[in-house]
Order: structure tokens, then sequence, then C-alpha cells
């Protein structure tokens, strides 16, 4: 008896096994999902994929020259189209878009 119990110890550790490690390697970080106007919260912070189209009535705050690339908040690399944005955990946003969230970029120390 003490033989099946082992068999069946063994069997489930061997069989559970490949299981676990391709969780732990297909598990990385998902890819990040791009961030829809129709979003709740994008539509909470007026996020627009074109900032020449954010609506000047209704966000008073909002200027020409500001784009999610230049927010501090944006985690895209430079030039790249889109990249991750803290403000949306992390959803990608376009570079070109912007929201009611935007704070400058600080100037790079020379």
């Amino acid at each position: 008896m003490n033989t099946r119990r082992n068999f069946l110890a063994q069997l489930v550790v061997t069989a559970a096994t490949p299981a676990l490690l391709c969780s732990k390697l297909l598990g990385q970080t998902p890819a990040p999902v791009k961030l829809e106007e129709s979003d709740p919260m994008a539509t909470a912070l007026g996020y627009k994929e074109d900032s020449a189209k954010v609506d000047a009535a209704k966000y008073a705050q909002h200027k020409a020259d500001q784009k999610c690339s230049g927010c501090a908040l944006y985690q895209g690399k430079a030039g790249e189209a889109n990249g991750p944005c803290a403000a949306f955990g992390g959803k990608l946003v376009l570079a070109g878009g912007w929201c009611a969230a935007f704070a400058k970029k600080p100037e790079a120390a020379k």
C-alpha cells in the first residue's frame, strides 16, 4: 500500500511540474492594451488620440503644443508612436494624444 501511495504522489508531482513551469514561463507580463477614447477613465480625463481634437471650451487648460509625448506621466520612448501612461494604469496612449492629467515633463538638466 505504501508503494502505491508513493507512486501516486510521484505521478501527481510529475504531472503538475510541466504545467507549473509553463505557467511561470508563459505567465510573463502581458502586453499593454491600447487605451480607447471610450474607456471610462479616458472619458473622465478627456483623453483624445489627437491633441488637435480636444474640446477647447471644455478643457481651457489645453494648449496646442501639449501632447502625451511631452507629459511626465507618459512612459514611452522618444520617437515612438505610442507608449504606456501612468494615468491610465500603463495602457498605451498615442504620443500625439492629450488628457486633462497632462503635466509637462521637467526640462533635462544641462
